[in-house]
């Protein structure tokens, strides 16, 4: 049987830490940086680990 391949979009937006969560970029901090206080984008630019629901459907994705 062929190997599993991992999903190439999950790939280059989520990271495994060593303990095995998964972690991600929070939204917004695209655009409309100007009206969002400097709170709220440092706190935005921040990693934040995924719910244990979601984190295990992640690491089916890539291949853990």
């Amino acid at each position: 049987m062929p190997k599993m391949k991992s999903h190439s979009g999950a790939k280059k937006r989520f990271k495994v830490t060593g303990s095995g969560k998964i972690m991600k970029q929070q939204a917004g901090m695209r655009h409309n940086l100007e009206g969002k206080s400097s709170v709220r984008t440092r706190r935005l630019n921040q990693d934040a680990t995924l719910s244990t629901p979601d984190a295990k459907k992640i690491k089916k994705l890539l291949g853990k």
